[in-house]
C-alpha cells in the first residue's frame, strides 16, 4: 500500500517535475530560433545602423540568425513598446536611444511602458551634443554666445520639441543665463538650410551631423558637450571648458531586452554583447558612424543601467525646465 501510494504521487508529480525543468533546458539551449533586433526608428539613421551592426556581429555569436525589424512611430514609443509589452524570451530585443527610453516618458501622455520595463543588455556608443553657429554670428566661444544671447535674441534650433537635442538647449540655458530662443525643426538636419541662409543662428545638434559642416567651413561649432575633447576635432572646447562646468549631454544608443527575460538567457546576451563591441572592426564601424564606442567599463550592463536612470532623471528636469506638457 505505501508503495502504491509513493508510485501514484510519483506519477502526479511527474508532469509538475518535467513542466518546471523545461524553462532550465530552454535557458541552456538559448537561442534555439532566429532572434530578432526591433529599431524604432526608420532605416537609414544612427539607431538603425547601430543595430544593423550588432545584427551582423552577433549572428556568429548567437550561433543564430539576428533579423532587424524597423518598427518606426510615436518617436521610437511604437518600436519600444513592441518589445516592451511582447513576450520576454530572449528572442525580441530593442535598440534603445533617447527619445523612446529617457525622454517620451515626460513628453508622451498615454505612454504605455517606462524604463522599469526592460534590462539594459549593452551600451554600444555615444554621440555628443554640440552648438553648431553661423559663421557671420559674432560669437567665438561658449561663452560669447551666452553674453550674446542675453542682450539680443538668438535662435537655437533641434530636431523637434522634446527631442534630446532641445533638451539639451533648454538645460543649457539654465545652466549658464543663456536665452536661446528654441525653434522646433523635423530632423537633425532639417534646421541646416535655415542656419546656413542666416534664419536661425544656431542649432544643438548631434556631433556626427555638424562636423562636416565645421570642417567644410560652412558653419562653426562652438563647444562640444563631451567629458573631454574629441580626437575626430582635438581643437574643439568642451561645454566644460567653456564655462558650463561639468556639462555633457550626448545621444546613446544600446541594446535592451524585456524586464522578464530569464535571467541565463540574459546573462548570455549580456557577455556575448559586450564581446562582439570590444571587437576593433565593430568599434571602428560605430566610429564610422560618428559614434563614440563605449569604453569596456561604460559597455557593461550594469554601468549602461545607471547611465540610463541617470539620464531619466535630466530628462525629468530638462523638460520641467522647458515647460512641455505631455501630450
Amino acid at each position: 500500500m505505501t508503495i502504491d501510494h509513493r508510485r501514484r504521487g510519483l506519477v502526479r508529480a511527474l508532469p509538475l517535475l518535467a513542466f518546471n525543468a523545461w524553462p532550465a533546458r530552454a535557458d541552456t539551449t538559448y537561442p534555439d530560433r532566429p532572434v530578432r533586433l526591433v529599431v524604432p526608428f526608420g532605416a537609414g539613421g544612427n539607431v538603425d545602423g547601430v543595430g544593423r551592426l550588432l545584427a551582423h556581429a552577433l549572428a556568429p555569436l548567437l550561433g543564430q540568425p539576428v533579423v532587424v525589424d524597423n518598427r518606426p512611430g510615436a518617436g521610437g514609443s511604437l518600436g519600444a513598446t513592441t518589445v516592451a509589452k511582447g513576450q520576454a524570451d530572449g528572442y525580441t530585443l530593442l535598440v534603445g536611444s533617447n527619445g523612446p527610453l529617457t525622454i517620451n516618458p515626460f513628453v508622451q501622455a498615454k505612454l504605455a511602458y517606462g524604463l522599469q520595463d526592460f534590462e539594459p543588455v549593452a551600451l554600444a556608443g555615444v554621440v555628443p551634443h554640440v552648438l553648431l553657429v553661423q559663421n557671420e554670428l559674432q560669437a567665438r566661444s561658449l561663452q560669447d554666445l551666452v553674453a550674446l544671447s542675453q542682450r539680443q535674441a538668438l535662435s537655437c534650433g533641434s530636431s523637434g520639441v522634446g527631442s534630446a537635442t532641445h533638451l539639451t538647449m533648454e538645460r543649457l540655458n539654465a545652466a549658464t543665463g543663456a536665452r536661446l530662443q528654441h525653434v522646433p525643426y523635423r530632423g537633425g538636419n532639417s534646421p541646416v538650410p535655415d542656419l546656413l541662409g542666416g534664419a536661425i543662428q544656431a542649432i544643438s545638434m548631434e556631433f556626427s551631423t555638424a562636423l562636416p559642416l565645421h570642417r567644410t567651413g560652412k558653419a562653426r561649432i562652438l563647444a562640444i558637450a563631451a567629458a573631454a575633447r574629441s580626437p575626430l576635432a582635438p581643437e574643439l572646447p568642451t561645454f566644460g571648458e567653456s564655462g558650463a562646468p561639468g556639462f555633457t549631454a550626448n545621444s546613446y544608443v544600446g541594446l535592451l531586452a524585456p524586464a522578464a527575460t530569464p535571467a541565463a538567457a540574459l546573462r548570455k546576451l549580456q557577455a556575448l554583447a559586450e564581446q562582439a563591441l570590444a571587437a576593433p572592426e565593430l568599434v571602428e564601424r560605430l566610429q564610422s558612424l560618428g559614434l563614440t564606442a563605449a569604453g569596456p567599463q561604460e559597455r557593461q550592463a550594469a554601468a549602461f543601467g545607471a547611465m540610463l536612470r541617470a539620464d531619466l532623471e535630466r530628462s525629468r528636469e530638462a523638460v520641467r525646465v522647458a515647460g512641455i506638457r505631455p501630450e
